[in-house]
């Protein structure tokens, strides 16, 4: 079973469960708060896939994603490492305040 978390409103009681689907069509919980004989509503909603669960990146996939020597060919930038470097200090300054008046 995956991430457990509870919540009590006024009137309504609830467990939340994330799972990862292992058979196509079945999730087992198990674990729950709920006795033999008790009505419970389940509802099932899919999640967006997360970066762990797409097996993240790796450095055999990067090497054949193609990103690697992606400049090499392009006249209008000399250093291509200091050309990625200079994109990413822009990156980071954009939507900075400069507080300094002068």
């Amino acid at each position: 079973m995956g991430k457990n978390a509870r919540s009590a409103g006024a009137h309504v009681e609830s467990v939340q469960v994330q799972h990862i689907i292992g058979k196509d069509g079945e999730v087992l919980v198990t674990g729950l708060p709920y006795k033999k004989g008790q009505t419970v509503a389940v509802i099932v909603f899919p999640q967006p896939e997360t970066r762990s669960s797409q097996g993240g990146l790796t450095a055999g996939r990067l090497r054949q994603s193609g990103l690697i020597g992606l400049w090499r060919d392009r006249t209008d930038i000399g250093d291509s490492a200091t050309y990625a470097r200079q994109l990413r200090e822009q990156a980071q300054r954009r939507g900075e305040i400069d507080h300094d008046p002068a």
